[in-house]
């Protein structure tokens, strides 16, 4: 089992070297979100980060990958390699969120910083994520849920940390994260009552 710990504020951590842990994270955002969305809700997949730095670019990846193989007219992603949202233009992008999208049910991914041994894990939690905590930005908080990937340590020079963490870290986590999103989205076909998702 990859979960190894879960709290008050309803959040699971998965450790992502575990052959498992894609489908055990997409089965936990699938039940986040069927407790959750009612009808005609667009789901939003807002991947926050930046491509000029390793650490930082986990939410991007993750926008790239999911947006050459989702199609839906009910699922938007923002945040990509080529148009990543980040501390500059995140206000404006969760402005433009809202104003395009009604009903607008928000899944917030970024990178984070953790204990040493917890590199490698993801997190899923219920309400918002606070982005830039880990390197002290005061940025809005944002999402209905949110999924965070844990590319290195927390310490002294944050900034540095995240110029230097290990691409394949990155990509590691990237690529769980994605493959458990696609089981998500393929169990909310399938057993969801109301007529959102025919993907």
């Amino acid at each position: 089992m990859s979960i190894f710990h879960k709290d008050k504020k309803r959040t699971i951590y998965f450790d992502s070297s575990k052959q498992n842990t894609p489908y055990e994270l997409g089965m936990a955002l699938f039940a986040f979100i069927k407790k959750q969305i009612m009808y005609n809700k667009n789901i939003i997949f807002l991947c926050i980060g930046s491509d000029r730095a390793t650490g930082d670019s986990l939410g991007p990846i993750i926008g790239y990958k999911l947006s050459k193989y989702i199609n839906h007219p009910n699922i938007h992603i923002y945040g990509t390699l080529e148009h990543p949202v980040h501390a500059k233009n995140l206000e404006e992008t969760i402005a433009t969120i809202y104003q395009k999208h009604e009903n607008a049910f928000i899944i917030a991914i970024d990178a984070s910083l953790g204990k040493s041994e917890h590199i490698g894990y993801i997190a899923l939690g219920e309400g918002p994520l606070k982005p830039g905590a880990g390197v002290n930005k005061d940025l809005p908080e944002v999402g209905d849920l949110y999924i965070t990937g844990i590319v290195n340590f927390s310490g002294m020079l944050e900034h540095m940390l995240l110029q230097t963490t290990r691409l394949n870290v990155v990509m590691s986590l990237a690529d769980q994260i994605c493959l458990a999103i696609s089981y998500c989205l393929s169990h909310l076909k399938t057993q969801l009552p109301h007529p959102i998702f025919f993907l």
